[in-house]
């Protein structure tokens, strides 16, 4: 019942739909960009990618540590966890000699936060539209991940 009355509470508002989605777009955009480019610019579009993604996906932590601190009665411990298994997985990306594994590490990144973002806000430990914005909005950025991981990996 609890989670039927969070769920019609879980209207996206305008805002997180122009602001939830935008930042996704940059990732999916490097992902076209990085078959339809010349080889030179393809590699740029991707370095782009991990950076961007690696920074989108340690703000996504920031959010959910901020709305454990900022929100009475929320699993703080499970939302600090949750920030710092993003925040790590972002810093991986950044250091990791290849590639590759820095796309799939960001991949199962936003594949995880999209996950757990859910399940957090179904319980009431992360804003409620999160529990119907996450799992489309990451998976658009891991398409683009994605996208860029192939051409990696066929170039």
């Amino acid at each position: 019942m609890r989670s039927a009355r969070i769920n019609q509470r879980a209207r996206i508002p305008t805002d997180s739909i122009v602001f939830g989605y935008g930042p996704m777009l940059p990732l999916v955009a490097a992902g076209v960009g990085a078959w339809a480019l010349a080889p030179g610019w393809g590699v740029i579009a991707v370095r782009l990618a991990i950076v961007w993604g690696a920074l989108i996906l340690s703000f996504i932590g920031g959010v959910r540590r901020g709305f454990g601190f900022a929100t009475p009665g929320a699993a703080t411990a499970v939302e600090i966890a949750a920030a710092v298994a993003y925040v790590t997985i972002a810093g991986l990306a950044l250091v990791v000699p290849f590639v590759s594994t820095a796309l799939a590490l960001l991949a199962a990144g936003y594949a995880l936060a999209a996950l757990l973002d859910r399940r957090a806000a179904l319980r009431g430990n992360a804003p409620a539209h999160f529990a119907r914005l996450r799992p489309p909005q990451l998976l658009l950025g891991c398409a683009g991940l994605a996208a860029c991981w192939v051409w990696v990996m066929t170039a």
